[in-house]
């Protein structure tokens, strides 16, 4: 029995399961948002909040903390200088998973994960500028064609018509 064994598995080894759940909280840091399954958006929600924590109090020691996790040193430095400062004010919950449907391919529950200080929806337009309606494909109207059987026995009838 699995009785307290909270490891979410993902179907993986361990290392493969920690390199993957590190490059999904890289992508995340880089991006700001990003789309992946359910599963591994709620794995990968508890190591980024995680990381905030440690952006949040910013000592060397946090820093190398952060490194040996994620290990990619570009990330560390925008986690602490942007992300860290962005959710100061705030005591948890940084992140938000947001259910968008299935998969094509293999019909998986795909969700985005992404920071809370993003907004979620269709950016609003500026003040001052109307909202640019999309612009319809203007299509032209085809012209009907009559199939090679009717045109023939109508030329026909026009040949029958004219000689006699």
């Amino acid at each position: 029995m699995r009785h307290r064994k909270r490891t979410a598995k993902l179907g993986m080894k361990s290392q493969h399961r920690r390199s993957t759940l590190a490059n999904l909280v890289c992508s995340l840091i880089e991006h700001s948002r990003i789309t992946t399954t359910i599963a591994k958006a709620k794995v990968a929600r508890r190591y980024a909040d995680k990381m905030v924590t440690l952006a949040k109090k910013g000592t060397l020691h946090h820093r190398r903390r952060a490194v040996a996790f994620l290990r990619h040193k570009p990330a560390v430095a925008k986690l602490f200088a942007e992300i860290g400062k962005q959710h100061g004010d705030r005591n948890g919950g940084y992140t938000r998973i947001v259910r968008v449907g299935q998969r094509l391919g293999d019909a998986a529950e795909m969700a985005i994960l992404e920071w809370t200080g993003t907004v979620t929806a269709a950016p609003e337009p500026e003040q001052g500028k109307p909202a640019e309606e999309p612009k319809a494909k203007e299509t032209k109207p085809k012209e009907a064609k009559a199939p090679k059987a009717k045109k023939k026995v109508a030329e026909k009838k026009e040949e029958g018509a004219a000689s006699t």
